[in-house]
């Protein structure tokens, strides 16, 4: 990963990541992904609570879930919005628990850990302690653990390899 000087907060929310989530699979332990079981139109809102498939590829489970949404809060192992199943993208550090719902989402993440300069959201912003920067946890912004959480973001991204 090549390091940033600057990194802007996009103003992005985890809502903009649950499109398309990485899960373990409950049948084979392998990479599924649960998305949209049909095109939701142009309606950010409407399209969070649209029907939901997980598809695994290695071994062909295939089900749909109903347009419920249930946020991952709390400790432990985090879980997709929708079929409640463990993220395929996390890692324990000694501080907490790191993860993301999709690539794009652990990229983001690593880019603001990356960058010696983060800039914020105007103070004015109606979304500025909303973001998804905002929103994480202090022992992932602190400096002092940059190296510690750059390599459990490489470990993660390692998972998606093998």
């Amino acid at each position: 990963m090549s390091s940033p000087q600057r990194f802007r907060d996009t103003r992005h929310t985890k809502y903009h990541f649950i499109d398309h989530v990485l899960v373990r699979c409950p049948k084979c332990t392998g990479i599924a992904h649960v998305a949209p079981a049909a095109s939701a139109g142009g309606d950010e809102a409407a399209s969070m609570f649209t029907r939901r498939r997980l598809v695994c590829r290695a071994c062909g489970l295939s089900r749909d879930a109903a347009g419920g949404l249930r946020l991952f809060r709390g400790s432990g192992e985090a879980t997709d919005p929708y079929f409640g199943l463990p993220l395929w993208l996390q890692a324990e550090t000694r501080h907490g628990r790191l993860w993301a719902y999709n690539p794009e989402h652990l990229k983001l993440i690593g880019q603001f850990v990356q960058a010696p300069l983060r800039e914020r959201a105007p103070w004015n912003a109606q979304v500025r302690k909303m973001t998804l920067i905002a929103r994480l946890p202090a022992w992932i912004k602190s400096a002092k653990n940059r190296d510690e959480v750059l390599r459990a973001i490489e470990r993660i991204r390692s998972s998606l390899v093998t």
